[in-house]
């Protein structure tokens, strides 16, 4: 039976003025996103569920076939991983907050329940304090605050909103904390004294940008595609170093309303703002990102990786593997801008990208660093590589840079038209090995 109002919020729907076929369900996008969520609310997590679901995975190991092997593995590595944080949480949480553990059946009950509630949203909740942040590192301290939060507000929890609400709240006012604490703005990068830049515009300097691996994202390839196009395109770099020129409370309000898809009232009352003020907010902050976005992302759609660019990808890995400049430059844009955060380092053009890197690549040169290979990964919904260097004399290949890349989504779309380096330190994030 049809409904003349909104299943989500209880407005009135538009009136379909005598049109045929079939009629909206929803007021708007951010109603149907929300009702989509909702229906896919994990199944509640129980510890006990757990351990019941390891128990039936091991009993089914056979040696053979291999194929069944290890997939039957697989499975029980990651509820074993699973059970892991559970576990994890449920002690951190009581120790860091200063409770006492006493070993009265409920008390345990309610410390690993609470766990198994807060394991259900581990990862929603590090990539919401990413896009808050721009950094992997400070993302995974501040979900363990979250967690440390909501375990010390857990008497105040009255079921009336959703627990992932409750914790979206929680989380937004432990990143809103700390961009207040740090007070940091992005820059523009300043020449280097003897270094050729290029002819181009100093780009924004944002050091503590960091990369986010495609393994940890909250929902995976395919699993529904309007969801999925929306947790990933809010998490690409482009769109995570405009975020970071918006001042701490526009930019939470940007995230929960357009990213998030949360209504105004609820972004308000998360915020502790009125609904003017958060409308308000969003209409500052919308101009400003638009101005930050590099000009063919300014409509801000989905764009996924092609096959093509996934076969640029391998030449310019195979090319850094030959050493061969030529070959790699063929692959870059004219425009092409490269930087390095949090290091000083930026080009743009490419001239002067392959000026700089040829001193480290050309063999005949002193400070030629080595023989290169690399590992194709992917990062914020782009195609990355990890590149690893074997220095001369040596016989092991050592992680050395994580190149994240974006393709000229204008054009042909065969050329990279952006690197964004990162620092070696970040390669276990992404299953990489730090040395082959």
């Amino acid at each position: 039976m049809a409904t003349d109002v909104c299943p989500v919020c209880g407005k009135p729907l538009a009136a379909r003025a005598g049109r045929t076929g079939r009629g909206s369900v929803y007021c708007s996008a951010a109603c149907r996103q929300k009702a989509y969520r909702e229906r896919r609310q994990p199944e509640g997590l129980t510890v006990q569920g757990l351990i019941d679901d390891i128990g039936r995975q091991a009993g089914r190991l056979v040696p053979q076939p291999a194929d069944a092997l290890y997939s039957t593995v697989a499975e029980l590595s990651a509820s074993v991983a699973q059970l892991r944080r559970v576990a994890r949480t449920a002690r951190d949480t009581t120790k860091d907050s200063g409770d006492s553990v006493t070993p009265a059946p409920v008390t345990q009950l309610a410390e690993t329940d609470f766990a198994a509630l807060t394991e259900q949203y581990r990862r929603e909740i590090q990539a919401h304090c990413y896009r808050m942040t721009g950094s992997y590192d400070e993302a995974e301290d501040l979900v363990q605050e979250t967690f440390l939060r909501a375990w010390r507000a857990r008497g105040g929890f009255q079921g009336r909103a959703s627990a992932r609400t409750w914790l979206y709240r929680i989380a937004t006012n432990a990143c809103l904390d700390l961009l207040r604490r740090t007070a940091r703005r992005p820059q523009r990068y300043e020449p280097v004294p003897g270094m050729n830049h290029g002819a181009g515009e100093p780009p924004a300097r944002i050091t503590w940008l960091q990369p986010y691996p495609d393994d940890e994202l909250p929902l995976e390839e395919g699993e529904l595609p309007e969801a999925s196009a929306v947790s990933r395109e809010t998490l690409e770099l482009a769109l995570l170093a405009a975020i970071q020129h918006l001042p701490a409370r526009q930019r939470a309000a940007f995230i929960l309303r357009d990213a998030l898809g949360l209504t105004a009232a609820e972004t308000a009352e998360a915020l502790e703002m009125s609904v003017a003020s958060v409308n308000s907010a969003l209409q500052r902050a919308r101009p400003t990102l638009r101005a930050h976005l590099p000009r063919e992302r300014a409509d801000w759609r989905p764009v996924a990786p092609t096959g093509e660019q996934q076969a640029v990808l391998e030449r310019y890995m195979a090319a850094v593997e030959r050493l061969d400049l030529d070959a790699m430059a063929a692959l870059l844009a004219e425009d092409v801008v490269l930087t390095m955060p949090p290091n000083p380092f930026w080009f743009t053009g490419r001239d002067a990208l392959v000026d700089f890197v040829r001193v480290s690549l050309d063999p005949a040169s002193p400070a030629f660093l080595g023989h290169w290979r690399s590992l194709p990964t992917r990062a914020n919904g782009q195609l990355a590589v990890g590149n690893y260097v074997r220095r001369p004399g040596t016989g092991v290949y050592r992680a050395q840079v994580l190149d994240v890349l974006r393709f000229d989504t204008a054009g042909p779309g065969d050329r990279i038209v952006e690197i964004t380096s990162f620092e070696p330190h970040l390669f276990p994030a992404f299953g990489l090995p730090l040395r082959l």
